[in-house]
């Protein structure tokens, strides 16, 4: 699954692709280094981002999906019901939602469309002010677990499940899940894992320059390649990626 932000503020390439020819370009770049699915966003969901307009969401990813949707496949990340069912009609074939909202559980079964549920708490404004769990694994799998039976009660029949990594989590949160991840492929849905270029990656890298300044986003290429291969060793059926290429060469490595 290869990210496409269509957005001025995402945490890692916020602002590059807002123009909606630059982000069929870039989705287009994103289907011909390999991606099986383009996750397509108009909000950003990074901590403490602003909620953004249904309107100006709308604006922002229609012409994007359309553009794509007869390319590959196409999920629509977001959090509103209106823009889920739009994006739907517009081409999208996946729901992937942050939320774990009833509501878009129920228009991905209406519109007979997967959905992805994924665990966070709070908001993107409250999410990781002092997140904290008895057993994280346990607890994100019983959550996963409850919304996934509840999205298969309202008739969708292909349910995602994502452990929301560095929503609402610390660091330490984050690597428990991943290698506890066996565990949560054990629930008996396919696991969906984005940990691409996230913060806490930061904390064991250091800048491919040898400073000691914070490592940026587009500096945790490696970190991001190391997790995402750990989560395809141990189960995962999909990972979410800004670097679609290098992704691609890594799972065919993995499948032999």
């Amino acid at each position: 699954m290869g990210v496409l932000n269509v957005t001025p503020d995402s945490f890692s390439d916020g602002g590059r692709y807002l123009d909606p020819v630059a982000a069929i370009a870039h989705g287009r770049r994103l289907i011909a280094e390999g991606a099986d699915v383009v996750d397509v966003g108009g909000e950003s969901s990074r901590p403490g981002a602003e909620p953004v307009a249904e309107a100006d969401e709308l604006r922002r990813v229609l012409p994007v999906i359309e553009a794509l949707a007869p390319e590959v496949r196409v999920s629509i990340d977001t959090v509103k019901p209106a823009v889920a069912r739009a994006a739907v009609e517009a081409g999208a074939t996946l729901v992937n939602d942050v939320s774990a909202s009833p509501a878009l559980a129920a228009i991905a079964a209406e519109q007979g469309v997967g959905y992805v549920v994924m665990h966070r708490r709070g908001d993107p404004k409250t999410m990781q002010i002092d997140p904290c769990y008895d057993d994280v694994v346990a607890e994100v799998a019983a959550f996963l677990v409850e919304h996934a039976e509840r999205a298969a009660a309202a008739g969708v029949d292909e349910i995602w499940l994502d452990p929301g990594i560095g929503f609402a989590k610390t660091a330490a949160h984050n690597l428990s899940l991943l290698r506890h991840l066996d565990q949560l492929v054990a629930l008996g849905y396919p696991v969906l894992v984005g940990t691409s270029r996230k913060a806490f990656l930061e904390g064991l890298l250091t800048a491919s320059d040898g400073r000691s300044d914070p490592v940026p986003a587009d500096d945790r290429v490696e970190g991001s390649l190391a997790t995402a291969t750990w989560a395809m060793v141990h189960g995962a059926a999909m990972i979410r990626v800004h670097d679609v290429r290098s992704s691609v060469q890594a799972a065919k490595v993995v499948a032999a």
